[in-house]
């Protein structure tokens, strides 16, 4: 199986459970947080609905660099921001995967803060490190939450504790 091929199952799939706890954060209450050093629900929502963005940075560079670029929290609004800003960054990014070149996951890229470099690896370690394990460990963040506020959490790799009987 191609590369990218691997990729973009992962991604789909991953996007699915993404997805099912998307839908659960409660747009009336996005200022939640359940300590002062915690994101508020929506900023960590919005973050893991953002965090496949990571590919296209991936494959169309060869480098991310704190010092010149720059990053902008956004925080949705509503619920149904949410779900917008990730069935974008879903589409945009799957288009992304799509069109890359085979051979170009094999190509190094470097995660930096001006001359302080954090790593370089492959662009497709890079891929699974940014983009799907930060988004699984958000995930998980996220799971807690809903939680604490007594919404049901939906199960990512079988039922959760919510949907067994």
């Amino acid at each position: 199986m191609a590369i990218k091929d691997a990729l973009l199952a992962e991604l789909k799939h991953e996007s699915s459970s993404t997805r099912r706890i998307l839908e659960r954060v409660p747009g009336d209450n996005l200022n939640w947080r359940p300590h002062e050093k915690s994101y508020t629900i929506g900023r960590l929502a919005t973050h893991i609905a953002q965090t496949p963005t990571w590919i296209t940075r991936i494959i169309n560079h060869e480098q991310f660099d704190f010092a010149v670029n720059q990053y902008k929290a956004i925080t949705a609004e509503s619920n149904e921001q949410l779900m917008k800003i990730f069935e974008d960054t879903i589409a945009e990014n799957i288009g992304v995967l799509e069109s890359a070149q085979e051979d170009s996951f094999n190509d190094m890229w470097t995660f930096r803060r001006g001359e302080q470099i954090f790593f370089t690896l492959p662009k497709k370690v890079v891929i699974r490190n940014m983009a799907f394990n930060h988004l699984i460990h958000h995930r998980g963040q996220l799971s807690v939450y809903l939680r604490l506020l007594n919404i049901p959490v939906p199960g990512m790799y079988g039922p959760s504790a919510d949907e067994t009987m």
